[in-house]
């Protein structure tokens, strides 16, 4: 039986390593920023790509590919890296395959660290924008690209909006362009949703969610379903179609074919030029949570329903954004993409706006105020004065973050527990 053949519950727990005899049974911590050879010229078929192996661990280590080999796993794609960061991942993902003078369609709603990346910082180096609403039409999406459009970016669940994207008519637009997608996927997981059943070419993680899931290590991971043609459209990607010449003039979409070419580029070229690896010791601590990932999400969606329904039947709540409520716009979408359900994430406006909320959440016992999300301790924020304090209020509108929103993210306690606290907070 093929690890591929295993069931989501087995992945977690056994792929991306198997120990030989006499080996650790667990992952090991190689926590070491060089690895010896005999030869120089041992080491030098490492630098010509031309062997696999390691050198130098701001490139790649053994304990990061064996947890990124489970990841891609579970999303069932062809290969995987882990990054210092989901921002990190976002960031490598888009610049993989865009530069001076690329640009890039993406979803209004996404996180406003990735909006602050994408329309800020990618911008001073040459890459322009469009961001479209994820309600938007096929005849408004497919207005956004341009000449110069290279990929298509998305949140499967959009943190802290809670809009649920259309992975299949985003893919559709962006196949149509021939670019691909890019679906940030660290709210649902591959537990609940995999993105590239649905057409996405390219998975991302913030593993310091529900991955790691207990707040300990920080975290990205970037997945590569090996589906997208990079040759069919060489002209709009020079970087995987053309020879690298600061690695002997290799062409990485030949050399690597479809589904190793934009993991080995990314490594290769930006994990050795920007150097945002994940620490050994970080990536140990994710497996850890990665162990358990398929009995907790049941446990954050069983949570985020009964805090959204208690919350929706309140007199002082104004609006609940929660996909598995009926009366959610984004209910039936979310049916078809995530019938488990999503995350444990629930946001909310109070009557009396950014006020109401700051004084709500002061008198919360059990959610603490965190700039964090997804992890086994309930913890809540207003996102205006905090994750998204760079976005103005016309921003906030667009992206669906009103200035009184309450981002709350249910842990693993007890439902009663955390409704009775927000009972007496509320009252």
């Amino acid at each position: 039986m093929s690890e591929n053949s295993y069931r989501m519950d087995t992945k977690c727990v056994q792929a991306g390593y198997t120990p030989g005899n006499g080996e650790p049974r667990q992952i090991p911590i190689i926590q070491s920023t060089t690895f010896k050879y005999n030869t120089s010229e041992d080491m030098g078929k490492l630098f010509d790509l031309e062997a696999a192996g390691y050198f130098y661990t701001r490139l790649q280590n053994p304990t990061n590919d064996y947890v990124a080999a489970k990841i891609a796993a579970l999303e069932g794609g062809t290969a995987g890296m882990l990054t210092s960061s989901g921002q990190a991942a976002n960031f490598f993902a888009l610049f993989n395959i865009c530069e001076c003078g690329s640009h890039i369609v993406a979803s209004s709603t996404i996180y406003g660290g990735t909006f602050n990346l994408i329309s800020v910082t990618m911008a001073k180096m040459g890459i322009t924008a469009t961001f479209v609403s994820p309600d938007c039409t096929e005849e408004e999406l497919n207005a956004a690209f341009q000449e110069n459009t290279r990929a298509v970016f998305g949140e499967t669940i959009a943190n802290p909006a809670l809009t649920v994207l259309d992975i299949e008519k985003f893919a559709k637009a962006a196949h149509a362009h021939g670019v691909p997608l890019i679906i940030d996927n660290t709210f649902p997981t591959p537990v609940n949703c995999r993105p590239i059943e649905w057409g996405a070419d390219i998975v991302t993680h913030s593993t310091t969610k529900y991955m790691d899931g207990h707040g300990a290590a920080v975290g990205g991971a970037i997945v590569d379903s090996g589906n997208f043609d990079w040759m069919a459209h060489a002209d709009k990607f020079p970087g995987l179609t053309t020879p690298d010449d600061s690695y002997h003039g290799i062409v990485y979409a030949e050399k690597f074919g479809q589904g190793g070419a934009f993991i080995t580029k990314c490594t290769s070229q930006l994990m050795r030029d920007f150097g945002c690896i994940q620490s050994p010791q970080n990536a140990f601590i994710l497996n850890l949570g990665l162990e358990s990932l398929h009995v907790r999400m049941p446990k954050h969606v069983e949570n985020g329903q009964a805090v959204a329904e208690f919350l929706q039947s309140h007199p002082k709540v104004k609006k609940v954004n929660y996909s598995g409520l009926p009366s959610d716009p984004y209910y039936a979408i979310a049916k078809k993409y995530m019938p488990n359900g999503g995350c444990g994430v629930v946001s909310f406006e109070l009557e009396g706006g950014r006020e109401a909320a700051e004084v709500f959440m002061s008198r919360l016992k059990l959610a603490a105020i965190e700039t964090h999300v997804a992890d086994a301790r309930t913890c809540c924020l207003n996102p205006a004065t905090s994750t998204h304090r760079q976005m103005n209020d016309e921003q906030l509108e667009a992206a669906g973050v009103p200035a009184g929103l309450v981002r709350m993210s249910c842990g693993l306690e007890s439902k009663e527990d955390l409704i009775a606290d927000l009972e007496q907070a509320l009252r």
